[in-house]
């Protein structure tokens, strides 16, 4: 058997799997990855779940993460201390999950059909309008967060 050029003989270079993890150098990790999951290693088991999932559930998944992060970071959660959200306020924040969040629906609304596109337009837009009313000196039109993307919403 030959090894790889520039690798000592004896022990052949085995590829490395992009989606199955790096077996661990760490000694005290579990022999046997498999063990109490019924025989089929977790990481293995993973990627047959996200293979199952369709693009258009990973993408309006994404869209709803950054929805929320975004929401909250517009003042919009309702269990701050001092009501609706005050204390996690930060409109830089908001700002880039706005932005990236328009550019996904953008760039996903012919793929993904126009019911689930709607709903994600319409969300967005909502978000955009809470940013523009809680900013203390509201962009300019088309100058908002995600504006680039979407047009201005006033």
């Amino acid at each position: 058997m030959h090894s790889e050029p520039g690798q000592p003989d004896g022990d052949p270079v085995e590829p490395i799997d992009p989606v199955l993890p790096v077996p661990s150098a760490d000694p005290t990790a579990a022999a046997d990855p498999s063990a109490g999951t019924g025989g089929v290693d977790p990481s293995v088991s993973a990627t047959r779940d996200i293979a199952d999932v369709a693009a258009v559930e990973v993408i309006t998944t994404a869209a709803v993460h950054l929805m929320s992060a975004a929401a909250v970071k517009c003042g919009l959660a309702e269990d701050g201390p001092q009501g609706r959200g005050a204390d996690y306020l930060d409109l830089d924040e908001a700002r880039k999950l706005i932005t990236a969040l328009a550019a996904l629906v953008t760039a996903a609304a012919p793929d993904i059909g126009n019911q689930h596109a709607r709903s994600l337009r319409d969300g967005l837009r909502s978000l955009q309008l809470a940013f523009r009313e809680a900013s203390a000196f509201p962009d300019a039109p088309g100058e908002g967060p995600g504006e680039r993307f979407t047009g201005s919403v006033v």
